[in-house]
């Protein structure tokens, strides 16, 4: 569909196309074309390729921006859609292109993950949606393995299939640096959310803002698979706060690690699983 989107794009506005061939590569086309100078850039898709385009955006290393003046924008066209939902992006290109035309920028606060990488080490992550880690993990890592060929009911299979399965899991949770600010939890999925949205329309964290300068975590805590499925309904809504097993606070700085010995808790960045706890997420502000 590409010779019909770019043909609406070009009505708009004129660009440089760069095309990905595989897992990486929209982060590593988006670096290059910082460091040549270019003031905005476009990605089309969903929320795997958001997260890499904005890693791109930053020194992976050091968590610096690499061009502060530069901006991002988004013509949805992916699975799951989650970014864009907190900002109401139109799905239409035609629309999502008259909202990048007009250029109305805005700054938004950006995550920062350290984390033990899939294949061993320690790894560096941005994102500007959201980062959990529990059963979304697994869900992620299951729709991965799938190849996503079927949408959102992909999500919906791999989702009961990972809830069946799953067995909550203790966790340690550390806010701000504060010793005194430590909680322990058995959790079905924690989210650390600088947007509302996540896992395919799910309002994990209805009160979050992205340009607030702190985290919204949501505790999802000691859930059965019969909650999940009777109660599962409320989270596209943002009904599920209040509810006994759910907590929510606010943090710049949150750490978490398993605490029995061997445990693996795997994570979910944007719709990508790159690895496990222990993982402290940071949130680099506007």
């Amino acid at each position: 569909k590409w010779v019909e989107i770019s043909e609406t794009i070009g009505r708009a506005f004129p660009f440089d196309e760069a095309i990905t061939t595989g897992p990486g590569d929209a982060t590593k086309l988006a670096a290059k074309a910082l460091r040549d100078g270019v003031e905005r850039i476009v990605a089309i898709g969903g929320d795997g390729t958001v997260n890499e385009v904005v890693n791109g955006f930053f020194d992976p290393e050091t968590g610096k921006a690499l061009a502060p003046e530069a901006s991002f924008a988004l013509i949805p066209f992916g699975t799951g859609g989650d970014f864009r939902r907190t900002f109401g992006l139109p799905t239409e290109v035609s629309a999502a292109v008259e909202v990048i035309k007009a250029n109305q920028r805005t700054k938004i606060d950006v995550g920062r993950l350290r984390f033990r990488a899939t294949a061993g080490g320690t790894a560096h992550r941005m994102f500007a949606n959201i980062a959990s880690f529990g059963v979304s993990g697994v869900v992620d890592r299951m729709v991965n393995q799938s190849g996503k060929k079927l949408g959102k009911l992909g999500f919906m299979l791999s989702t009961a299939r990972a809830a069946w399965g799953y067995k909550n899991q203790r966790v340690q949770l550390t806010f701000d640096d504060d010793p005194k600010d430590r909680v322990e939890a058995t959790i079905n999925t924690v989210a650390v959310a600088n947007g509302k949205f996540f896992g395919g329309a799910m309002k994990i964290a209805p009160d979050a803002e992205p340009d607030d300068g702190k985290f919204d975590v949501v505790v999802m805590g000691d859930l059965s698979f019969f909650d999940v499925v009777t109660k599962g309904r409320r989270v596209f809504k943002g009904a599920h706060i209040g509810m006994p097993e759910v907590s929510q606070r606010r943090a710049k700085i949150v750490d978490a690690e398993a605490i029995d010995a061997g445990a693996v808790v795997e994570l979910d960045v944007d719709g990508e699983a790159p690895g496990t706890l222990p993982a402290r997420f940071e949130i680099l502000p506007s």
